[in-house]
């Protein structure tokens, strides 16, 4: 195996595991929300989270969180 194989094969791994993490579901959204007006106020990654987490806990078709 290359070198270029084994960089190629771990980006691959690491895209999979953003996706899988859900840690690539922030930068969709900011790249989203400045695709229609540049200078369109973006949250941070940690208003994104909370956001994203009180959506979760509000939605009875997620389950519900016990703890």
């Amino acid at each position: 195996m290359t070198r270029i194989d084994v960089r190629r094969t771990a980006g691959r791994i690491r895209w999979y595991v953003r996706e899988l993490t859900g840690e690539s579901a922030y930068d969709r959204y900011a790249a989203h929300t400045r695709s229609g007006d540049p200078q369109a106020p973006v949250m941070s990654r940690r208003e994104f989270e909370h956001s994203r987490t009180d959506a979760r806990e509000a939605d009875p078709r997620e389950g519900f969180r016990c703890c």
